[in-house]
């Protein structure tokens, strides 16, 4: 008798860790194809709406960008706001150090009007809310102001919404430092720029990061074969930034990943374009 109640018991088990597998098979296979390449918008549509604000993403997605960019600054109350530079001066209009005022306090800024009159009443949008409303199917490029405490919170907020699969934590070292503490799968962004190019990528290499971000004003004769290196290293490239849709193929055509964008309308326009061009050519 004892016999059989081990066994169904044993058998019980089993059942339920299949059920477990199953579960996270399903979870997995459910999970949306995201772009192999496209137009980063930069803070959002921030040539039309007031950056890094929900309005600026909603536009950024409307419009059908591929991977959407904002920044991540901790406030007095360690709550995670969306927000570029270190005060609120220029975007609000408030004043002072994001550090030094509590959410609250942020959250009772005009986030809007310095843009335009219709965009009066925009809220200064916290790391949750953005999270929250992306689609699933869009790479979320999440810029980290801070050191290794943001780095920790960003990672925590970004595996309880569920969203590991689309971010990439841009970050200099001590803020990778909390991210990998808590999941050293989170895709991380090499920020933590060196005196020359050939080091930073020797660097992102070294640390094993996903993704790097080549700045336009470093581009040198070493350009294409640097990307070439990279992308035999299974690297991911930002390119920052173009506004010109000239440039569009040249940069696709190399290799780059994703274009950062102020002006998103005539660049995703254009990648559309090329896209279409290279399918037709097929």
């Amino acid at each position: 008798m004892k016999e059989r109640a081990v066994f169904f018991k044993g058998l019980s088990v089993f059942f339920f860790l299949l059920f477990l597998e199953g579960s996270v098979i399903a979870q997995s296979e459910a999970l949306p194809d995201l772009p192999l390449q496209g137009i980063c918008a930069h803070r959002g549509a921030m040539g039309t709406h007031p950056e890094n604000t929900i309005v600026a993403f909603k536009e950024a997605i409307r419009l059908g960008a591929q991977m959407i960019e904002f920044d991540v600054r901790m406030t007095k109350d360690n709550a995670l706001v969306i927000m570029h530079d270190a005060t609120v001066d220029r975007t609000t209009n408030g004043s002072g150090l994001v550090r030094d005022l509590t959410l609250s306090e942020i959250r009772k800024l005009d986030a809007g009007s310095w843009k335009s009159k219709k965009f009066a009443g925009e809220k200064v949008p916290t790391l949750k809310e953005a999270l929250q409303m992306m689609p699933q199917n869009v790479w979320i490029n999440i810029h980290l102001k801070g050191k290794k405490r943001l780095g920790i919170g960003t990672a925590k907020l970004v595996i309880s919404e569920k969203r590991r699969h689309q971010a990439v934590i841009a970050c200099e070292k001590q803020s990778a430092r909390g991210v990998g503490r808590v999941d050293p799968k989170i895709k991380i962004c090499n920020m933590e720029r060196l005196s020359s190019r050939p080091k930073y990528i020797a660097a992102t290499k070294k640390k094993g990061y996903g993704f790097i971000q080549l700045k336009k004003s470093r581009n040198n004769g070493s350009f294409k074969s640097d990307i070439e290196y990279l992308k035999k290293n299974g690297i991911r490239i930002n390119y920052v930034q173009a506004n010109g849709e000239k440039e569009i193929g040249e940069l696709l055509e190399l290799g780059i990943d994703f274009i950062f964008t102020d002006d998103l309308t005539p660049m995703v326009r254009a990648f559309r374009s090329y896209t279409a061009s290279r399918k037709n050519e097929r």
